[in-house]
C-alpha cells in the first residue's frame, strides 16, 4: 500500500518536514525491536492455568491453610500477613461499615434496580454515590498524616498539635470529630476494642487529642464519630487513605448489593414513563394558561439587569426558585486535593 499516490494536503508536502509525509509507508508496520512496546507490568498479582499468586502467595494455599478475606486485603494492600490481632481489628471495622441502611448509596441501588438491570451495575452505582472523597477517609487520613508530620516538624506534642488543627479545619468536613455520635457508643466502643487487640497507635492517640481540643474549642458539644475512629483505627493498621477509602467503599457495596436484591424481590420494576407525579407532590406555582405568542411582550421577563442593586435583588428572587441551580454554591477547589490524591 506503500505506492497509493496521495493528493497534498496543506503543508505535508513541505520539503523542509524531516520526512515524506505524503510517500509514508501505509498498512501493517512490524514491531522494532529496538524500542519497548507497550505493556502491563504488576507486583500486585498473576494468574496461570494453574494458580493464582497474589504478592508471592499462591491464594488456594492461603485459604486451605485457612486465611480469610480479611487477611487478603492486608496481603493485597501491605504485602503482609496481618497478626491475628490486626486481622480482628480488620473484621471488628468492616463488620461495622457493611451495612448502611436506606443511605444514598443505598437508594441508588434502589433506584437502578428499579430499572431491571444488573446488580453490577447498581453496585457501581452506589459507589458513585460515594462522591470523590467517599465518607471522607482519603481526606481524613491525608489530613492526619500531614499534622502528624507538622508536630514531628515543629517539635509540638499530640496535644499542641491538635489544637492547631482544629483551630485551622474548624469548618473542615472530614474532622473525625462531630455531633453525630454524643449518644452512639459504636465509635468509642471501636477504640477499646483497638486498645484490647494491642494495636492502637499514635494516629489514635492522636484523635483522641483533636476530640479533646475540639470540646475545648468548639461551641456546642462534639466527640469521637465514626469516620475518626474507623480512620484512626484503619491507619494504625498500616493501610494509606487511599487504601482505606478503596476498602471500606467495596464493604458497603456489600450493603448496597443487599438492598438491590430486596428491591427485585420486593418490588415490580418501574418502566420508562409509568412513574406518575400527582399534583399532590407539587409545590411550584399554580396551573396557569399558556399565553399565545402574540401576548410574549406582555408575559415576557429579561434575564438582564442594569445595576449592582437590581442584580442583588434578582439573585435573591432567583434563589428561591428551587430546580433552578441558583442555590448552588459552587466548588471551585479541586476535590482531589482534600483526599491527597496525586492524579
Amino acid at each position: 500500500m506503500g505506492d497509493i499516490k496521495r493528493k497534498e494536503i496543506g503543508n505535508l508536502s513541505d520539503p523542509r518536514l524531516p520526512y515524506d509525509y505524503m510517500n509514508r509507508e501505509h498498512g501493517t508496520v512490524p514491531l522494532n525491536p529496538d524500542r519497548p512496546h507497550f505493556q502491563w507490568v504488576s507486583e500486585v498479582a498473576y494468574k496461570n492455568i494453574h494458580r493464582i499468586v497474589t504478592r508471592g502467595y499462591d491464594t488456594t494455599e492461603l485459604v486451605e491453610q485457612g486465611y480469610g478475606v480479611v487477611d487478603i486485603l492486608f496481603i493485597d494492600f501491605q504485602a503482609r500477613i496481618p497478626t491475628q490481632e490486626e486481622e480482628k481489628m480488620l473484621n471488628y471495622i468492616l463488620i461495622l461499615s457493611l451495612e448502611d441502611g436506606l443511605s444514598m448509596p443505598a437508594v441508588m441501588s434502589r433506584l437502578v434496580g428499579r430499572s431491571k438491570t444488573f446488580l453490577t451495575q447498581a453496585c457501581g452505582s452506589a459507589i458513585l454515590a460515594f462522591g470523590h472523597a467517599y465518607g471522607a477517609y482519603a481526606a481524613f487520613g491525608t489530613m492526619l498524616t500531614d499534622y502528624l508530620a507538622r508536630a514531628e516538624a515543629e517539635g509540638k506534642s499530640k496535644a499542641e498539635m491538635a489544637e492547631v488543627l482544629v483551630k485551622e479545619q474548624k469548618t473542615g468536613e472530614a474532622l473525625g470529630y462531630s455531633d453525630l455520635m454524643l449518644k452512639d457508643p459504636a465509635a468509642k466502643r471501636l477504640f477499646a476494642r483497638a486498645e484490647k487487640l494491642g494495636i492502637a497507635g499514635e494516629n489514635i492517640a492522636f484523635m483522641k487529642e483533636i476530640v479533646k481540643a475540639a470540646q475545648a474549642l468548639d461551641e456546642g458539644p462534639v466527640d469521637l464519630d465514626l469516620l475518626g475512629a474507623t480512620g484512626a483505627a484503619m491507619m494504625d493498621l498500616g493501610f494509606t487513605p487511599e487504601a482505606m477509602w478503596t476498602i471500606i467503599a467495596v464493604t458497603r457495596s456489600y450493603g448496597a448489593g443487599a438492598h438491590f436484591i430486596e428491591e427485585i424481590e420486593r418490588e415490580e420494576f418501574t418502566r420508562l414513563g409509568e412513574t406518575l407525579t400527582p399534583k399532590e407532590f407539587y409545590d411550584g406555582p399554580e396551573d396557569r394558561p399558556v399565553p399565545p405568542l402574540a401576548d410574549r411582550r406582555k408575559t415576557a421577563a429579561p434575564a438582564q439587569v442594569h445595576s449592582f442593586e437590581e442584580w442583588r435583588t434578582t439573585l435573591e428572587k432567583r434563589k428561591e426558585l428551587l430546580g433552578s441551580g441558583f442555590s448552588i454554591v459552587e466548588e471551585i477547589e479541586d476535590p482531589t486535593r482534600k483526599t491527597g490524591s496525586k492524579h
